[in-house]
Protein backbone atom coordinates (compact mmCIF):
# COMPACT_ATOMS: atom_id res chain seq x y z
CA UNK A 1 0.00 0.00 0.00
CA UNK A 2 2.87 2.51 0.89
CA UNK A 3 4.49 1.57 -2.67
CA UNK A 4 0.83 2.71 -4.27
CA UNK A 5 0.72 5.68 -2.43
CA UNK A 6 4.28 7.22 -2.86
CA UNK A 7 4.13 5.91 -6.87
CA UNK A 8 0.69 7.89 -7.23
CA UNK A 9 2.40 11.33 -5.22
CA UNK A 10 5.67 10.85 -7.62
CA UNK A 11 3.19 10.86 -10.48
CA UNK A 12 0.93 13.85 -9.54
CA UNK A 13 4.07 15.82 -8.78
CA UNK A 14 5.76 15.34 -12.21
CA UNK A 15 2.63 16.15 -14.00
CA UNK A 16 2.13 19.65 -12.13
CA UNK A 17 5.80 20.43 -11.78
CA UNK A 18 6.53 22.59 -9.24
CA UNK A 19 7.44 26.32 -10.22
CA UNK A 20 10.90 27.33 -8.84
CA UNK A 21 10.77 31.32 -9.10
CA UNK A 22 13.70 33.32 -9.03
CA UNK A 23 16.52 32.63 -12.33
CA UNK A 24 20.16 32.89 -11.52
CA UNK A 25 22.13 35.11 -13.53
CA UNK A 26 25.28 33.46 -12.27
CA UNK A 27 25.54 30.67 -14.27
CA UNK A 28 23.83 28.63 -17.81
CA UNK A 29 23.97 31.75 -19.64
CA UNK A 30 25.56 32.06 -22.96
CA UNK A 31 26.16 34.78 -25.34
CA UNK A 32 24.69 34.09 -29.20
CA UNK A 33 25.95 36.33 -31.68
CA UNK A 34 23.43 37.89 -34.42
CA UNK A 35 26.97 39.34 -36.39
CA UNK A 36 30.41 37.90 -36.41
CA UNK A 37 31.81 41.35 -36.10
CA UNK A 38 29.22 42.57 -33.13
CA UNK A 39 28.97 41.53 -29.73
CA UNK A 40 28.06 43.41 -26.02
CA UNK A 41 29.45 42.83 -22.94
CA UNK A 42 28.13 40.82 -20.89
CA UNK A 43 28.56 40.48 -17.00
CA UNK A 44 27.18 37.95 -14.79
CA UNK A 45 26.35 37.43 -11.29
CA UNK A 46 23.83 38.94 -8.73
CA UNK A 47 22.33 40.62 -12.01
CA UNK A 48 22.92 40.58 -15.67
CA UNK A 49 24.91 43.82 -16.60
CA UNK A 50 25.48 44.91 -20.56
CA UNK A 51 27.30 47.53 -22.40
CA UNK A 52 26.39 47.74 -25.94
CA UNK A 53 28.50 50.02 -28.16
CA UNK A 54 27.73 50.18 -31.25
CA UNK A 55 26.76 46.55 -31.00
CA UNK A 56 24.38 43.34 -30.59
CA UNK A 57 24.03 40.24 -29.53
CA UNK A 58 21.72 37.88 -27.15
CA UNK A 59 22.12 36.81 -23.50
CA UNK A 60 20.66 33.30 -23.48
CA UNK A 61 19.61 30.20 -21.34
CA UNK A 62 17.49 27.36 -21.13
CA UNK A 63 14.41 26.75 -18.65
CA UNK A 64 14.15 23.39 -16.95
CA UNK A 65 10.97 21.44 -17.27
CA UNK A 66 10.10 22.32 -13.39
CA UNK A 67 9.74 26.51 -14.96
CA UNK A 68 7.73 25.40 -18.07
CA UNK A 69 4.48 26.17 -16.54
CA UNK A 70 4.95 29.81 -15.58
CA UNK A 71 2.59 32.22 -16.23
CA UNK A 72 3.91 35.54 -14.93
CA UNK A 73 7.54 37.07 -14.53
CA UNK A 74 8.38 39.59 -12.35
CA UNK A 75 12.45 41.95 -12.34
CA UNK A 76 14.03 45.03 -12.16
CA UNK A 77 16.17 47.06 -14.56
CA UNK A 78 18.18 50.02 -15.16
CA UNK A 79 19.56 51.83 -17.34
CA UNK A 80 22.76 54.37 -16.96
CA UNK A 81 22.96 55.20 -20.64
CA UNK A 82 20.44 55.27 -23.01
CA UNK A 83 19.73 55.16 -27.30
CA UNK A 84 17.93 56.85 -28.62
CA UNK A 85 14.27 56.49 -29.17
CA UNK A 86 13.49 54.92 -32.30
CA UNK A 87 10.64 52.77 -33.82
CA UNK A 88 10.85 48.41 -32.70
CA UNK A 89 8.86 48.06 -35.57
CA UNK A 90 11.49 49.22 -38.37
CA UNK A 91 13.82 46.17 -39.22
CA UNK A 92 17.58 47.56 -39.29
CA UNK A 93 16.41 51.32 -37.25
CA UNK A 94 14.81 49.75 -33.87
CA UNK A 95 17.76 49.99 -31.17
CA UNK A 96 16.44 49.48 -27.63
CA UNK A 97 17.87 49.45 -24.43
CA UNK A 98 17.46 46.46 -23.24
CA UNK A 99 15.22 43.29 -24.49
CA UNK A 100 13.87 40.75 -21.88
CA UNK A 101 12.84 37.22 -24.66
CA UNK A 102 10.28 34.64 -23.12
CA UNK A 103 10.67 31.73 -25.20
CA UNK A 104 7.16 29.36 -25.67
CA UNK A 105 6.88 25.92 -27.73
CA UNK A 106 4.46 23.53 -27.40
CA UNK A 107 4.78 20.86 -24.64
CA UNK A 108 5.33 18.10 -26.97
CA UNK A 109 7.96 19.83 -29.11
CA UNK A 110 9.64 20.96 -26.26
CA UNK A 111 10.35 17.49 -24.86
CA UNK A 112 12.10 16.49 -27.45
CA UNK A 113 14.19 19.47 -27.88
CA UNK A 114 15.50 20.62 -24.76
CA UNK A 115 19.14 20.66 -25.97
CA UNK A 116 18.17 22.98 -28.74
CA UNK A 117 20.26 26.24 -28.68
CA UNK A 118 18.65 29.62 -29.59
CA UNK A 119 18.95 29.86 -33.46
CA UNK A 120 17.31 26.41 -33.33
CA UNK A 121 14.59 27.37 -31.58
CA UNK A 122 14.04 30.54 -33.10
CA UNK A 123 14.04 29.04 -36.24
CA UNK A 124 11.06 26.91 -35.37
CA UNK A 125 7.64 28.01 -37.15
CA UNK A 126 6.10 26.46 -33.61
CA UNK A 127 7.83 29.25 -31.41
CA UNK A 128 6.39 31.89 -30.18
CA UNK A 129 8.28 34.99 -28.20
CA UNK A 130 7.21 37.78 -26.03
CA UNK A 131 9.64 40.53 -25.87
CA UNK A 132 9.43 42.56 -23.48
CA UNK A 133 11.53 46.32 -24.21
CA UNK A 134 12.92 49.15 -22.80
CA UNK A 135 13.45 51.65 -25.44
CA UNK A 136 11.62 52.60 -29.06
CA UNK A 137 9.20 55.33 -28.87
CA UNK A 138 5.85 53.55 -28.32
CA UNK A 139 3.61 54.06 -25.63
CA UNK A 140 3.75 51.97 -22.51
CA UNK A 141 2.21 48.62 -22.94
CA UNK A 142 1.84 49.14 -26.75
CA UNK A 143 1.92 45.67 -28.85
CA UNK A 144 4.82 45.92 -31.74
CA UNK A 145 4.92 42.80 -34.50
CA UNK A 146 8.41 41.79 -34.46
CA UNK A 147 9.88 42.77 -37.74
CA UNK A 148 12.52 39.61 -37.34
CA UNK A 149 9.90 37.19 -36.19
CA UNK A 150 7.17 37.74 -38.60
CA UNK A 151 4.06 35.77 -36.73
CA UNK A 152 6.19 34.35 -34.22
CA UNK A 153 7.25 37.19 -32.59
CA UNK A 154 5.68 40.01 -30.64
CA UNK A 155 7.28 43.16 -28.76
CA UNK A 156 5.56 44.35 -25.74
CA UNK A 157 6.39 48.16 -25.21
CA UNK A 158 7.08 48.61 -21.09
CA UNK A 159 9.70 51.25 -21.18
CA UNK A 160 10.50 54.54 -23.67
CA UNK A 161 13.93 55.32 -24.79
CA UNK A 162 16.00 56.66 -21.52
CA UNK A 163 17.49 56.38 -17.93
CA UNK A 164 16.67 55.34 -14.80
CA UNK A 165 15.24 52.41 -12.74
CA UNK A 166 11.74 50.42 -12.64
CA UNK A 167 10.59 47.13 -11.30
CA UNK A 168 8.20 45.24 -14.10
CA UNK A 169 5.51 42.29 -13.43
CA UNK A 170 3.98 41.20 -16.01
CA UNK A 171 0.96 38.39 -16.81
CA UNK A 172 2.76 36.14 -19.58
CA UNK A 173 -0.16 34.22 -20.19
CA UNK A 174 -2.70 37.17 -20.71
CA UNK A 175 0.00 38.79 -22.75
CA UNK A 176 0.63 36.01 -24.51
CA UNK A 177 -3.23 35.67 -25.85
CA UNK A 178 -3.38 38.97 -26.40
CA UNK A 179 -0.16 38.52 -28.65
CA UNK A 180 -1.05 34.93 -30.48
CA UNK A 181 -4.15 33.66 -29.42
CA UNK A 182 -4.73 30.57 -27.72
CA UNK A 183 -2.70 29.87 -24.62
CA UNK A 184 0.70 29.90 -23.97
CA UNK A 185 2.69 26.48 -24.49
CA UNK A 186 5.81 25.66 -22.71
CA UNK A 187 8.34 28.63 -21.63
CA UNK A 188 11.73 26.83 -22.86
CA UNK A 189 14.04 29.69 -22.69
CA UNK A 190 14.98 32.82 -21.72
CA UNK A 191 17.21 35.92 -23.38
CA UNK A 192 18.45 39.22 -22.35
CA UNK A 193 19.40 41.60 -25.37
CA UNK A 194 20.68 45.58 -26.12
CA UNK A 195 20.82 47.11 -29.26
CA UNK A 196 22.71 50.31 -30.44
CA UNK A 197 24.01 49.37 -33.75
CA UNK A 198 21.91 51.29 -36.15
CA UNK A 199 22.52 54.76 -34.01
CA UNK A 200 26.20 54.07 -32.85
CA UNK A 201 25.06 54.49 -29.23
CA UNK A 202 26.36 53.39 -26.02
CA UNK A 203 23.84 51.11 -23.37
CA UNK A 204 24.84 51.03 -20.21
CA UNK A 205 22.24 48.29 -18.62
CA UNK A 206 21.20 45.99 -16.02
CA UNK A 207 18.64 43.28 -14.97
CA UNK A 208 18.13 41.90 -11.78
CA UNK A 209 15.29 39.76 -9.24
CA UNK A 210 13.98 38.10 -12.72
CA UNK A 211 11.20 35.86 -10.73
CA UNK A 212 8.96 33.44 -12.67
CA UNK A 213 5.67 33.08 -11.21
Amino acid sequence: MRLVTTAAVLAAVLAHPAIAGPVSFASGWAEQRLSLFSSNDYSFGNQLSMVSNGSVSIAWTRLPRSEWAATGAAWTWAVEQSVPATSLAQKGGDDRNIALYFVFLPESAAEGLEGAGIRQLLGRSDVRTLIYTWGGNHGQGQFIQSPYLPGQGVTVALRQAGTGSHSENVNLARDYTNAFGGQPGALVGLAVSGDSDDTSSVIRAAISGLRLQ
